[in-house]
């Protein structure tokens, strides 16, 4: 009993880390266009958003993630499922388990490609700005990987090819949502829109960027409460750094940069799941502290080198 307590808060610690650091960039965006709004608005912003992001948001997509790697359950069926200690409905998930893994596995590996090779960023290391100057060489890649996963695939399980290509899709689909949400940006920070059409809009904006989160969470365990207990604090954690403690968060520019390499970690983690590699449960969770302990210190190290060179700059 001990053991599966132990187990459990250290997956969820896990996921709220996550959670956290792959929020960042979505709390600046919310902190900018709450202050172009009323105060009156702000706090229903922050109350029913709340409410929305954890248990509408975060709390319908693990089922639905399900539902889609298990058709052969329906709707009620999957909801019940997840809290079942039935045999035969434990054997049926862990049937399924493959098919989650490898499509949740590309689509994250894919977010990190995309991050890596085609976004903007302030370089945490060199090699980020060599890497970024072949973006072109994102769309090889990608392919690439596509036709090797579909190969192995096909030789286990010809669903797990289906399930890897979905994968690819949902990836292009929310990549293009996600660059037309950052276009709207500027027009969310006119006073002139309505509050009310910004707090749905940065509803909507949360729910795009909140994919990456619920579907990285796989990586951690298959168990939604845990999930659900998980991106939840998180999600909690972030609304209340969008208001507090924003100014002091942003200090840390290369927060970004754990992000992602801790989502390409968890994507080539479930991959390697899906194909049968053992992956222990405390070594998701690890990567999450360690990445948001190396590159915390990269952004302390790099605040002190600009402070360092602003008062060389004054002399």
């Amino acid at each position: 009993m001990s053991e599966f307590i132990f187990s459990s808060l250290v997956v969820i610690i896990g996921l709220c880390i996550f959670e956290i650091i792959s929020s960042v960039d979505n709390a600046v965006v919310n902190a900018h266009v709450l202050k172009t709004m009323p105060e009156k608005y702000r706090k229903i912003f922050l109350f029913w958003g709340i409410l929305f992001a954890v248990f509408i948001i975060r709390g319908l997509l693990p089922f639905i993630i399900v539902w889609i790697a298990n058709p052969g359950l329906g709707v009620v069926e999957v909801v019940t499922a997840t809290f079942s200690n039935s045999p035969e409905i434990k054997q049926y998930l862990e049937t399924s388990k493959p098919l989650l893994l490898i499509g949740g596995g590309i689509y994250l590996f894919f977010v990190f490609l995309s991050w890596l090779f085609l976004e903007e960023k302030k370089y945490a290391f060199l090699v980020e700005g060599f890497i970024h100057r072949q973006g072109v060489l994102f769309y090889a890649l990608t392919s690439i990987i596509t036709t090797l996963a579909v190969y192995f695939s096909l030789k286990e399980n010809p669903m797990m090819a289906l399930a890897a290509t979905i994968g690819v899709s949902a990836f292009f689909i929310t990549d293009g949502f996600k660059k037309n949400a950052e276009e709207k940006e500027k027009q969310l920070l006119d006073p002139s829109m309505s509050a009310w059409s910004k707090i749905i809009y940065l509803e909507v904006l949360d729910a795009s960027f909140s994919i990456d989160g619920v579907i990285g969470a796989f990586a951690f365990t298959l168990s939604i409460p845990l999930i659900l207990l998980g991106n939840g604090l998180g999600a909690v954690v972030v609304r209340e750094m969008t208001i507090r403690g924003l100014d002091y968060i942003t200090k840390f520019e290369f927060l970004k940069n754990g992000a992602m390499y801790a989502i390409g970690v968890l994507g080539a983690v479930m991959i390697s799941e899906a194909f049968g590699l053992e992956i222990p449960f405390w070594f998701p969770p690890l990567i999450m502290i360690l990445m948001l302990g190396i590159f915390l210190y990269l952004s302390v190290v790099n605040n002190r080198a600009k402070i360092k060179l602003a008062k060389v700059v004054k002399k």
